[in-house]
C-alpha cells in the first residue's frame, strides 16, 4: 500500500506540476509587430492639385523618355563622343523601330515606347475605370491587337504599301504583348509557355513601362503596389516586386517631397514578404542598399587644390558638364558602380531599377539634375529616365517643372506624335473626380 500511495502522490504531483507549468506559460503572450500602412492611408488632393501632378507626371516621363531617345542602348563614352554632356531635348536622329521613334529623324522632344505605354494605359484606365483586373488587361491588350489585324487586308492597305508600312509597325510594337496577353487568356500552361519566352527569355523591364501609372490613382502605396503587381503579366521573377515598387513610389511621390521617404517606400511596401526569402532575401532592396552606400562614399571625395589633375581620367569632365570637377568625380565614380553592376541586356529589370535608385539618390529630388545623371550615363536611358521623370513628376507637379523642358515636350508630343499629355491628364482628372 505504502508503493501504490507513494506511485500516486508521485504522479499526481507531476500531473499538476505540468498543469501549472501550462498555466504559467499561457499567461505569457508576448505581441507581435503590427504592421502600419507606410506613408499615407488614402490622403486627399484637390482636383486642381492633383491634375497638376498627373499633367506632373506624364510630362515629366515623357521629358526623360525625349531625353533618352537620342541615345539609347549607347555607351556613356559615346554620348560624350557625340554629345558631350546632354543637359536638354536633343534630335532624335535614329532609324525608326517598333519599340523606339515611329519615324526616321525626329525633332528634339519626340518619345519611344515609353510615353506610348502612357498614353494607352490612360485609356485603359478609362475603359474599365474601378474594375481593373489583369484578365481585364488582358483583354484590352488583345482588343487593341486585333483592331490593328484586321486594317491589314482593307482597300487602302491594298493599294498603299506605305499605309501597310505604318500599320505593320503598330502590330510589330505590340504582337510581343499580344502572345502572352492571348495565352493568358486560354489557360495557365499557354500562359507559362508564352511569358518565358517573352523577349528572349529574358527578365525584361515589361512591367516599368506601364506600371508607375497605377500610382497616380492608388489609394497608397500599397494599393499601388498589390495592382500594379497584379497586372505586371509580362514580367519574371522579382521583376514584379519591381513593378510594384515604382508604383508604389510613385503614389508616395504624389504626397511626399522627400526623396528619402520616396524611396523607402521600397523598404517598407513589402505585402508578399519577398524580404523573407531564403537564402538571398529582397534583391530589390539589396540593391537599392548597395546603391545608396555607393552614392554616400562618392560624395565624400574632395579634390584638393594641391591635387595635380593632369593624369586623372575621371577628372576630364565631358564639355557642357554645368557643375563642378568635383561633382563630376563623384559621378563618375558612381558610373563607374553601375558598369560594373549591368547585366546581360540593358533592358533587365534589375539594371533598370539600379540605375533608377541611384539616380534618385543622386540628384536628391532635383528634376534636372536627376535626369541628365541617367541619360549621360547611356544604357537603356530613356525608360530609366521615364520612370524618374514620372516619380518626380509627380512630386514636383507640372507647375514645378523646368519651364523650357516641359513646354517643349507638350507641344512636340501633340504636334508631332499626336499624344496630348494636357487631354490625357484631365481624362484621369476627370475619371478620379468624378467616380467620387
Amino acid at each position: 500500500m505504502n508503493k501504490r500511495k507513494y506511485f500516486f502522490l508521485h504522479a499526481l504531483f507531476i500531473i499538476l506540476f505540468l498543469v501549472s507549468c501550462k498555466k504559467t506559460a499561457s499567461e505569457i503572450n508576448l505581441p507581435s509587430p503590427e504592421k502600419k500602412v507606410y506613408g499615407h492611408d488614402t490622403k486627399y488632393l484637390d482636383q486642381d492639385t492633383y491634375y497638376d501632378k498627373v499633367l506632373g507626371a506624364l510630362a515629366g516621363s515623357a521629358i526623360g523618355d525625349a531625353m533618352g531617345a537620342s541615345t539609347e542602348m549607347w555607351h556613356r563614352n559615346e554620348i560624350q563622343l557625340n554629345y558631350g554632356y546632354i543637359t536638354g531635348l536633343t534630335p532624335a536622329v535614329r532609324v525608326q523601330s517598333p519599340e523606339g521613334t515611329w519615324d526616321n529623324n525626329l525633332v528634339a522632344g519626340s518619345t519611344t515606347d515609353d510615353t506610348r505605354w502612357k498614353y494607352f494605359m490612360v485609356k485603359y484606365f478609362s475603359r474599365f475605370d474601378d474594375n481593373l483586373t489583369p484578365q481585364n488587361f488582358a483583354d484590352f491588350i488583345t482588343d487593341y491587337y486585333v483592331s490593328l489585324t484586321k486594317e491589314l487586308g482593307d482597300a487602302q492597305s491594298n493599294k498603299n504599301p506605305d499605309i501597310l508600312d505604318v500599320r505593320m509597325e503598330k502590330i510589330d510594337w505590340i504582337k510581343e504583348w499580344a502572345r502572352v496577353a492571348l495565352a493568358y487568356q486560354k489557360d495557365a500552361t499557354e500562359y507559362q509557355k508564352a511569358m518565358h519566352r517573352f523577349y528572349g527569355g529574358e527578365m525584361s523591364c515589361a512591367g516599368q513601362l506601364y506600371t508607375p501609372m497605377f500610382g497616380l490613382l492608388s489609394k497608397n502605396p500599397e494599393y499601388a503596389y498589390r495592382i500594379a503587381y497584379d497586372h505586371s503579366l509580362f514580367d519574371l521573377g522579382y521583376a514584379k516586386d519591381i513593378s510594384g515598387l515604382v508604383a508604389a513610389m510613385t503614389n508616395t511621390a504624389m504626397y511626399s517631397q522627400s526623396i528619402d521617404s520616396i524611396l523607402n517606400t521600397a523598404i517598407f511596401i513589402d505585402p508578399l514578404e519577398y524580404k523573407n526569402s531564403r537564402l538571398v532575401g529582397r534583391i530589390s532592396q539589396n540593391i537599392l542598399d548597395a546603391s545608396r552606400r555607393t552614392v554616400l562614399v562618392a560624395r565624400k571625395i574632395e579634390i584638393h587644390d594641391s591635387l595635380d589633375t593632369n593624369g586623372l581620367k575621371e577628372l576630364r569632365m565631358p564639355q557642357g558638364f554645368p557643375y563642378s570637377t568635383e561633382e563630376w568625380v563623384q559621378q563618375n565614380r558612381v558610373y563607374s558602380f553601375l558598369e560594373k553592376e549591368e547585366k546581360a541586356i540593358p533592358f533587365h529589370s534589375g539594371e533598370i531599377w539600379q540605375i533608377l535608385v541611384t539616380a534618385l539618390e543622386f540628384g536628391q529630388g532635383d528634376f534636372e539634375k536627376t535626369m541628365q545623371f541617367i541619360v549621360n550615363y547611356g544604357r537603356d536611358n530613356d525608360t530609366v529616365a521615364a520612370v524618374a521623370g514620372m516619380i518626380l513628376g509627380a512630386k514636383d507637379g507640372f507647375s514645378k517643372l523646368p519651364v523650357d523642358l516641359s513646354t517643349e515636350i507638350l507641344r512636340v508630343n501633340k504636334e508631332v506624335l499626336g499624344i496630348d499629355l494636357e487631354s490625357l491628364a484631365r481624362e484621369m482628372t476627370e475619371n478620379a473626380y468624378h467616380s467620387q
